[in-house]
């Protein structure tokens, strides 16, 4: 059998160069997400930053710890406690110690001195401040000036600024008197140490020079602080989580995209291998009649399929070594990746994608095969010539199957949990079930799809309407070969741009109806405001002022699970005056400081009973349900007073203006209160900042994901056209004998791969519309006014390049075939 293949494949190996190129690309990209992956799960050690040169740092955990009957469960806390002025003065006992403190500082403006901020330079963002005993241990050295001494003295890191210069703050006006080398970890301003502990009295960490044994013998004991040294000294830097953090989302990323593109290469191999085995039926039929029992027939193909998933997947593990650091390189670029990920040197990938790729072969003639294998000699010579049984009775049995699933688990969800419809996975992988659905159904779909779709052409003069419908209507197998790769494409588009959109416009109106105030300031940086500017807010005529602050409360459910809800601390009165709580039970007026606002998603959501909860500093309370809300889309979290906030920074103001107010004045009052701490918006233009459609990661992952599907389908797309066109020489040269001009074919040839490409477009957009009403249906059982988005821009523009590859590869093959004699071309047989 496989040097019958061989021979087959030297002497028709037109038939399977599409088969070929479209496995060598699916392989390539299966194995480019594997090594991109694998580097992200082989993620290198981070090295201590601000604490390179510190024997031991003592930090507080900032972490809750709360016992269970099955182990102990743990959260990050928003608002950790910082370490107490004893367990200092215990730890500086054992040696030298250095307080250490950061904190948020923002340049208001640079004045002009004696030597004055360097030329062409700003002030980087976001600076923080630190003492200057602290700079030692990163370790920063002085390269000009001198160290602070005075109050409005600093040092600043990096060349932007010159000893001399002042410098406007929010921390008041400065002086740098010296500057060290930036060591590209943080922007800072060093300040003496007792101006640091002004501003910031706290004490979260210590650097120690000291024996770690003997600093943990002090510690000992002593709840939430930990002892770091060597590489776990990292703990103590900055957002010491944001690489691991980064490469979740790198790791998302990537899942979603090998998911998808493991499903579309496996979706469109399969089909391009089914029509070109369906292609040989003429061929099968010879070798019946010859002799050739069914099962020589199947290991033939069988045989045929495997020498060419073995040659393409080796090519496609080639393909992948090159593109996987054009992606790793892309991914750093959009700010998805760290600046040091790269790919590693991981083998796994390689071996995944080869032998996914050999089973896609394999099991992409399993179907035709059997068919070919399957029928007498003399009713596959008769197959040969039309289509005909192309839809099997277990074609029908999956396809239902397949869309009753995917009907029925939306269905199911909708009832149980809708909420999990809005999320990215769901949205991802619910499209697959129903494209391959429809594809296994389309021989039912194609037939009145291309009766509707061709029926203004029909009615026109001349035979192009009516020989466009004839062929694509006749050749089941050829036009639902050519409408796949149009199906998944524009099904992935719409599906995902479309999910995307209707939550980010559900969302946005959700808040929009949440808040009634007229104006909305939001704070710059994390510091917030101080309370002399929201003072100052307060103070602002005609304008009822309603200042709240981020938080987070923790509640144990079941006695297993700790949940962390994001809160917002608010003041009763100002809250109702300025937002429209999305209510089911209660009243907000009646919250208080012994009481909580919570959503229709906990498990105690009964107003009037008291849930046991541990604020955002850890501290444990427990608070009588005043008011009941609906989850909605996942942003309605809970609400407390400013008590209950461990000591959250007010980050946003509502303002509302009292009847009869003037809303410009009362807007110009605010932008004079805050000055450059923050920023003064209308409603609508805070609702479209705070809300847009995507943020830049998610549509750097749709780009990616997309761009594969489009590309991939694209390839798929001309090959299988160049190969049909290809088979249909003997059809173009009858038409030619005929009478048609080459014009008229030419032009036959165009309208037909439309029709087709029209008709994989339509299916498209009938699996994205199931999938976003299942999702509006979700919306509206979470009693979320919405309307579904559909893409239609994108899906135009999706269709538009689907329709311009198929044109081009349908008409080039056939006007090369045109430039010989009609009567030769005729005579041609396979």
């Amino acid at each position: 059998m496989l040097s019958v293949a061989l021979r087959t494949l030297r002497a028709r190996w037109t038939t399977f160069v599409g088969s070929f190129v479209a496995l060598a690309l699916g392989v390539g990209l299966i194995a480019t997400m594997g090594l991109a992956l694998a580097a992200s799960l082989d993620a290198p050690d981070r090295r201590p930053e601000r604490f390179a040169a510190a024997p031991v740092v003592v930090k507080a955990s900032g972490l809750l710890r709360v016992p269970t009957p099955v182990g102990d469960r743990t959260e990050e806390l928003d608002f950790p406690p910082p370490l107490s002025p004893a367990l200092v003065r215990k730890v500086a006992a054992v040696g030298r110690t250095v307080e250490d403190r950061a904190f948020a500082v923002r340049v208001v403006r640079t004045a002009r001195a004696s030597h004055e901020v360097r030329a062409g330079r700003t002030a980087p963002a976001p600076l923080v401040g630190h003492p200057w005993s602290a700079a030692a241990f990163a370790p920063y050295r002085l390269d000009a000036g001198r160290a602070p001494e005075a109050a409005d003295e600093v040092v600043a890191t990096g060349r932007w600024a010159a000893p001399g210069a002042r410098i406007r703050t929010d921390r008041g006006t400065v002086t740098v008197v010296g500057t060290v080398r930036d060591l590209g970890f943080e922007h800072a301003l060093f300040f003496t140490n007792a101006r640091a502990a002004e501003l910031s009295p706290p004490v979260h960490q210590l650097a120690v020079s000291a024996d770690a044994g003997a600093v943990r013998a002090a510690v000992a004991g002593t709840p939430g602080v930990r002892v770091l040294t060597g590489s776990a000294r990292a703990q103590a830097d900055a957002d010491p989580d944001r690489d691991g953090e980064a490469l979740v989302v790198v790791n998302t990323m990537l899942g979603t995209a090998a998911g998808v593109t493991g499903f579309v290469s496996v979706f469109v191999v399969a089909s391009t291998f089914a029509f070109g085995v369906a292609q040989r039926r003429r061929e099968f039929g010879l070798l019946r009649t010859a002799g050739a029992t069914p099962g020589q027939v199947r290991r033939t193909v069988f045989a045929e399929a495997a020498v060419v998933g073995v040659a393409a997947s080796a090519t496609g593990c080639a393909l992948g070594a090159a593109a996987a650091p054009w992606l790793a390189a892309w991914l750093v670029k959009s700010g998805v990746a760290p600046g040091w990920f790269a790919i590693g040197t991981s083998t796994w990938p390689y071996q995944l994608a080869f032998w996914t790729g050999l089973s896609v072969a394999l099991a992409g003639v399993v179907a035709a095969s059997w068919r070919a294998g399957a029928v007498g000699p003399a009713e596959a010579l008769r197959d040969a010539a039309v289509d005909s049984g192309v839809m099997t009775w277990g074609r029908r049995f999956f396809g239902a199957g397949l869309l009753l699933t995917g009907l029925g688990l939306l269905a199911f969800t909708l009832v149980t949990e809708p909420g999990s419809l809005l999320g990215r996975k769901a949205y991802t992988s619910r499209p697959m079930l129903l494209i391959t659905a429809f594809a296994l159904l389309a021989p039912v779909l194609v037939r009145p799809l291309i009766r509707l779709l061709t029926w203004p052409q029909a009615r026109l003069r001349g035979a192009v309407g009516l020989l466009v419908r004839q062929n694509a209507s006749t050749a089941i197998r050829r036009t639902s070969a050519v409408a796949a790769p149009v199906l998944v494409t524009v099904a992935l588009a719409g599906s995902l741009l479309g999910a995307v959109a209707t939550v980010a416009d559900a969302k946005a109106g959700e808040v929009r109806r949440r808040t009634t105030a007229d104006f909305v300031v939001s704070g710059a940086g994390d510091r917030g405001f101080d309370a002399a500017t929201v003072a100052r807010m307060r103070r602002v005529p005609g304008a009822v002022v309603s200042p709240t602050a981020a938080g987070a409360v923790y509640v144990l459910e079941d006695g297993v699970a700790l949940i962390r809800s994001d809160a917002r601390a608010a003041e009763p009165s100002a809250l109702a005056a300025t937002a429209r709580l999305p209510l089911v039970a209660g009243r907000s007026a009646d919250l208080d400081d012994h009481s909580i606002i919570v959503n229709d998603e906990w498990r105690e959501h009964t107003v009037g009973r008291s849930v046991a909860v541990r604020l955002g500093d850890g501290t444990r309370r427990t608070l009588r349900i005043a008011a009941v809300m609906r989850a909605g889309t996942g942003d309605n979290g809970v609400y407390v007073t400013p008590r209950n906030a461990a000591g959250a920074p007010v980050d946003r103001v509502d303002v509302a203006v009292r009847k009869g107010g003037d809303a410009d004045a009362v807007a110009e009052a605010l932008r004079a209160g805050v000055g450059d701490g923050g920023r003064v918006f209308t409603k609508a233009a805070w609702v479209a900042a705070s809300y847009p459609a995507t943020d830049s990661r998610t549509r750097a992952g749709f780009l990616l994901v997309l761009g594969i599907a489009l590309l991939y389908s694209g390839i798929a797309l001309a090959n299988t056209m160049v190969t049909a066109t290809a088979d249909r020489v003997r059809d173009l040269a009858v038409l030619r004998l005929a009478g048609a001009t080459k014009a008229q074919v030419l032009r036959l040839v165009a309208v037909e791969a439309l029709t087709v490409v029209a008709v994989g477009a339509v299916l498209g957009v009938l699996v994205a519309g199931l999938n976003l009403l299942g999702m509006w249906g979700a919306l509206g059982v979470l009693r979320v006014p919405s309307v579904p988005v559909m893409p239609w821009s994108a899906l135009l523009a999706v269709a538009a390049a689907c329709a311009a590859t198929a044109v081009v590869s349908a008409v080039v093959p056939a006007w090369l075939s045109l430039r010989r004699r009609p009567v030769e071309r005729a005579g041609t047989r396979e």
